[in-house]
């Protein structure tokens, strides 16, 4: 979960604001649930630290989230070389519109819908699971900024009805989630109806992001990694892709009836 040299200075800072604190390495473990030996093997480097843990050392110290912080841009900046990017673009942009044609979007997704999802893949530990994690729903903070970009996303009704008995717990919650952020506003959810059965958007998932200049970039998504797209001509075909796909989705009240329908289905 943490990485040099990021690690060393969580660490010198996590000293530093335990000494501000006048907390003994006893006391200061006493406070986030550690013995003293464990506050001292984790400032030296000889125990690894985790989310909770930085979580919990906050919270004590006071430190306005500072250790976490830390952790977070750590995290981004780990990020593979072709997504950075896209990173920035999405951090920066005034609108967003996104699609998938077999899951929710990731700006979107609940924590539990992200973990399940990502867990998917059988090549990834517990621990890069978790991390992936992370770094998803740290990236939704943009939503919740006092100035948020205009979010317009498009699913598919099959997307939303595909839930055995075993997951349908956790599409109701996700399904939930998408009413509750389109009611809160900024936020706008379109669904493409079953009996729309081929489209443009069939080719691969999409995402675009406007910025404030007004120039549009838009990002490409595969297995192995992914594309962002920048040039004007690709760009074009995009943005006309999008309306495509756009076009034969329903308009915002009947996306709601139907998120609302498909969720009332499974409790009859």
């Amino acid at each position: 979960m943490e990485s040099e040299p990021t690690a060393e200075l969580i660490r010198a800072q996590l000293r530093r604001l335990r000494l501000s604190a006048e907390l003994s390495q006893e006391e200061f473990g006493k406070l986030v649930h550690f013995s003293g030996s464990q506050i001292s093997a984790i400032e030296l480097g000889q125990r690894p630290f985790d989310r909770l843990f930085l979580k919990r050392a906050d919270e004590v110290l006071e430190s306005d989230g500072l250790l976490l912080g830390l952790l977070r841009i750590a995290e981004l900046h780990g990020q593979p070389s072709w997504l950075r990017p896209w990173l920035d673009a999405e951090r920066a942009a005034r609108q967003l519109r996104c699609y998938h044609p077999t899951l929710i979007p990731g700006l979107l997704q609940t924590e539990h819908y992200a973990r399940a999802v990502i867990r998917a893949d059988d090549l990834l530990s517990d621990d890069e699971v978790e991390r992936r994690l992370a770094v998803r729903m740290d990236r939704q903070a943009i939503l919740a900024r006092p100035d948020p970009p205009m979010l317009v996303a498009v699913i598919e009704e099959t997307t939303l009805r595909r839930a055995d008995e075993s997951f349908r717990g956790i599409m109701t919650q996700q399904i939930a989630h998408l009413l509750d952020c389109v009611k809160r506003g900024g936020v706008l959810v379109h669904v493409i109806p079953a009996e729309v059965s081929v489209h443009v958007g069939h080719a691969g998932p999409l995402t675009l992001a406007c910025g404030v200049e007004g120039d549009w970039l838009g990002h490409l998504e595969n297995h192995v990694g992914g594309t962002t797209i920048d040039n004007n001509e690709e760009m074009a075909t995009l943005l006309a892709r999008w309306e495509g796909i756009r076009s034969v989705a329903l308009p915002k009240g009947q996306s709601e009836l139907l998120m609302k329908e498909v969720m009332e289905s499974w409790t009859i």
